[in-house]
């Protein structure tokens, strides 16, 4: 008899999740990318004991027909990507529909969604089985509660970190996702109290205050260039703004969080000189291009791409940044300035000159003489 067999869905979706589900902060980032792609214009983030207890994501998007929310915990069930084709040209944050088939599998969800239209939808998946469904509000959206994380997994529990920390990862991932949508409302609750929101305006650098505060907002430069195939808008700090690390070094291509070695690169070069040794700029940078020149499918967390110009990326990225730091007055001149020459009175060989000159050294003299008698 043969020896391989196929995986059970229940164990096939656990396997995924430790790719998908890595921590508490992992969920948060898969629901924040479903409700960014649901065209909401306001989310609501609800934090227990940074999301071990509980993580709650609400928002006003356009939300799941009730044919679909079944459908939508299926493993690859997505409404992004219908063919091969549609893989180089993928414009939205999800679209391998792994996300909720992999944190239902390991955690008690329920998801309640409607479109406006119609009632409502609530279906309860505990460890990746559908325990029920029925109907509920119309409210237009879509609210999904995990709560229990890894309650059937406690292997993953013991790798997990404190709660401070667990939430700090939490907060990191929050805070990327409101630089890369200024234009959406987000707010985030831990334990009933509000700990981050964004005025949801579409002005980036306000949402560079909330995150950073506004003594680094007052000194951020802005940044904008275009070219035939790359769009580049954002923010700079000014050299004397600096951090220990890179992290602080925020990419954004066409609406996605991306970490990349070679734009970090093109960014430091472009400070260059300006920067001490060991340190590195805060820098919130737009890049927007056509998805045919990117590749997001090449890790399971999508936070690393793929470019197929990556030198011409690199240089204008260079450029952008090094043209702006070159406009600004960064360092005072140390041109040396002449000192305004003595004005004493000086005598001439000219005698009457001279007798005009005595006669107003007289006159001082005894004006002196007068208040000092």
């Amino acid at each position: 008899m043969g020896k391989i067999i196929q995986l059970p869905d229940d164990l096939s979706n656990k396997i995924a999740a430790g790719e998908v589900v890595e921590r508490p902060a992992s969920v948060v980032k898969e629901l924040l990318e479903n409700s960014v792609d649901a065209d909401s214009k306001w989310i609501k983030l609800e934090l227990e004991e940074a999301g071990l207890r509980m993580i709650k994501v609400i928002d006003d998007g356009h939300g799941i027909e009730a044919d679909d929310c079944e459908k939508a915990f299926f493993r690859h069930a997505t409404s992004k990507i219908t063919d091969e084709f549609d893989l180089f040209r993928v414009k939205t944050l999800g679209f391998r529909g792994e996300a909720l088939a992999s944190i239902s599998s390991v955690s008690q969800l329920t998801l309640r969604s409607s479109t406006g239209d119609q009632t409502g939808t609530e279906i309860v998946v505990h460890g990746g089985e559908v325990k029920s469904i029925q109907k509920h509000t119309k409210r237009k959206g879509t609210e999904i509660s995990v709560e229990n994380l890894f309650y059937n997994t406690p292997a993953r529990l013991k790798y997990l970190k404190t709660i401070h920390t667990e939430l700090g990862h939490i907060t990191d991932t929050v805070n990327k996702m409101a630089l890369s949508h200024p234009d959406i409302r987000f707010e985030c609750y831990h334990n009933g109290k509000r700990i981050f929101f964004t005025p949801g305006n579409g002005q980036l650098l306000q949402v560079v205050q909330q995150i950073y505060g506004k003594k680094i907002a007052q000194n951020m430069l802005n940044v904008q260039n275009e070219s035939l195939d790359y769009s580049i808008q954002g923010y700079i700090a000014k050299p004397e703004i600096t951090r220990s690390n890179r992290n602080f070094i925020s990419l954004i291509v066409n609406g996605r969080f991306i970490k990349n070695p070679i734009i970090n690169k093109a960014i430091i070069e472009g400070y260059h000189t300006f920067l001490p040794i060991g340190r590195y700029p805060i820098v919130v940078l737009q890049i927007n291009m056509d998805p045919y020149l990117v590749d997001v499918n090449v890790h399971p967390a999508k936070t690393e791409v793929r470019f197929s110009k990556e030198k011409e990326l690199f240089d204008i990225v260079k450029q952008s940044v090094y043209d702006v730091l070159h406009r600004q007055t960064l360092i005072p001149s140390g041109a040396k300035q002449e000192k305004p020459k003595s004005t004493q009175t000086s005598l001439s060989f000219d005698p009457l000159e001279n007798q005009v000159v005595y006669r107003k050294i007289e006159n001082n003299l005894k004006i002196l003489a007068t208040v000092f008698k």
